[in-house]
C-alpha cells in the first residue's frame, strides 16, 4: 500500500499579524504582491504585474486599487508624511511599472502594496491616534488623484511611444 501523501500547504487567506492594520489593506498587498508562490522558491508574486501588462490601463487600475491603503492610513491616524511616503510607493510603482516588460519585473520585485502595507502596520500599531480632519481628507484626496492622474498619463504615454513605434516599423 502506497504512504499516505502529505497535505500541500496552501495558502487560501494572507497571514495575519498583531497590530491595527485593516484586514482589507493586508489583502489587498497579499493578492497585489504575494499571491503566487514561485515553485522550488520563498519568492512570491502577485497580480500587480499582471495587470500592469493590460496597455493604457494596467498601471491605472493597479494605481486605483493600492490606493485604498493610502486611505486605510489616514482612517488608521498615520501621519502625513508616512502618508506622502505610501504615495510615493504607489506613483514609482507606477510611473516604472509603465515600462513595457521592464516594469512589470520592477513591480513584482518593489512590491509596493507590501511596503505600505508594512508602513501602515508599523505605524498604525503605535496607538496614538488622532481624529482625522478635513483638511486631511483633502490631502489624501489630491494625493490620491495626483498618484492616480500621473499613473494613467505614465501609461497612456508609453502605450501612444509603442504605438509610434509600430506605426513607424511597419508603416501602417
Amino acid at each position: 500500500m502506497p504512504a499516505e501523501a502529505e497535505p500541500i500547504d496552501v495558502e487560501v487567506l494572507p497571514p495575519r499579524r498583531d497590530g491595527d492594520t485593516p484586514d482589507l489593506s493586508r489583502l489587498i498587498a497579499w493578492i497585489l504582491d504575494d499571491l503566487i508562490p514561485i515553485p522550488g522558491t520563498k519568492y512570491r508574486v502577485g497580480l500587480d504585474p499582471f495587470i500592469g501588462l493590460i496597455p493604457g490601463v494596467g498601471d491605472g487600475s493597479s494605481a486605483l486599487i493600492a490606493s485604498t491603503l493610502l486611505i486605510n492610513a489616514l482612517r488608521a491616524g498615520v501621519p502625513r508624511i508616512v502618508i506622502v511616503r505610501m504615495a510615493l510607493n504607489v506613483l514609482i510603482n507606477a510611473v516604472l511599472g509603465a515600462l513595457p516588460g521592464v516594469g512589470d519585473v520592477f513591480s513584482a520585485v518593489f512590491k509596493s502594496n507590501r511596503r505600505n502595507c508594512d508602513l501602515l502596520e508599523r505605524h498604525a500599531s503605535r496607538g496614538v491616534r488622532r481624529a482625522s480632519t478635513r483638511g486631511d481628507w483633502i490631502f489624501v484626496g489630491a494625493l490620491v488623484g495626483g498618484v492616480l492622474l500621473a499613473a494613467v498619463a505614465a501609461s497612456v504615454g508609453v502605450a501612444l511611444l509603442v504605438w509610434q513605434v509600430v506605426k513607424l516599423l511597419f508603416g501602417a
